[in-house]
């Protein structure tokens, strides 16, 4: 049976871990890449008409971006670690170059860079500020980190998060869906999911569908796969045994996360939370 055309898979070897771009996708707006470097080893791009997100994963790695230094960023061995990572705002038209201090696990978010008179700054998002929480109840319950919110103006479209669901629980849950340009209720954001499993054999179900089942694709995830969501809800669950970490890349026209639960799906948030 092919693959879904949302589902790209790790690769096994190699520095690039996974990519994503505009012109694979068949989007506009959503850029991704995950890239291993080992112990000395030195990555460099330019960021050109696009902003970035570096989001240190695991290891320990020096920035450096124009001669500016940021050195030791990233303190994880796991993504599975309840510490929030180290990552950096990077505008358009910037060099960079990232120097592995220990083996490390980078991800590169992109979207289109403001035009205009918008003056955008290279910056540290501190990791102690980001906004930690748990979103649902019981068997829905999640863990979430907020790196890069649409309440942290830096940044012209990029919105990012990551996720810890735990073992046997659901995520992006009600199914929702943000595919409009609909403020206040709805705005259109492509997203992507890079997915982590532990253990590292688990695995994980995601589904991609809309109202009208126009799209319906439900996919088996593993360790280091991306989802690709262009539209459509798209819930996820972690099977017993096997947390789940994933990593959200959003961006569109307007940077704000508004959505539109699936209305099928919406009465279990009526119902009263289970009491200890």
């Amino acid at each position: 049976m092919p693959l879904s055309p949302l589902l790209m898979k790790a690769a096994t070897q190699g520095r690039t871990v996974v990519e994503v771009t505009p012109e694979s996708a068949g989007w506009e707006h959503v850029g991704f890449k995950v890239i291993r470097l080992s112990d000395g080893d030195t990555e460099s791009l330019d960021t050109g008409a696009r902003e970035l997100c570096l989001v240190v994963l695991t290891g320990t790695v020096d920035v450096t971006v124009d001669g500016q230094r940021f050195d030791q960023l990233g303190t994880r061995n796991s993504v599975f670690e309840p510490i929030s990572p180290a990552a950096i705002y990077v505008p358009g038209g910037k060099n960079v170059v990232v120097h592995a201090r220990r083996d490390a696990e980078v991800a590169l978010c992109t979207a289109p860079a403001a035009t205009g008179y918008e003056p955008r700054t290279v910056s540290m998002i501190d990791s102690a500020a980001m906004p930690r929480s748990v979103r649902g109840v019981g068997s829905n319950s999640r863990h979430v980190c907020d790196i890069l919110p649409h309440t942290d103006s830096r940044a012209a479209h990029l919105l990012i998060v990551e996720v810890l669901t735990p073992a046997g629980n659901s995520s992006s849950y009600p199914p929702h869906k943000h595919e409009r340009d609909a403020l206040p209720d709805e705005t259109r954001l492509e997203e992507t999911y890079y997915h982590r499993l532990n253990p590292s054999q688990g695995f994980a179900f995601q589904r991609v569908y809309t109202d009208d089942r126009s799209l319906d694709e439900a996919m088996a995830v593993e360790n280091h796969d991306v989802v690709m969501v262009p539209r459509g809800y798209h819930p996820v669950v972690a099977p017993h045994g096997y947390d789940l970490y994933y990593l959200n890349v959003m961006a569109g026209p307007t940077r704000y996360w508004a959505f539109r639960n699936d209305p099928a799906h919406e009465w279990m948030l009526r119902q009263p939370s289970p009491t200890t």
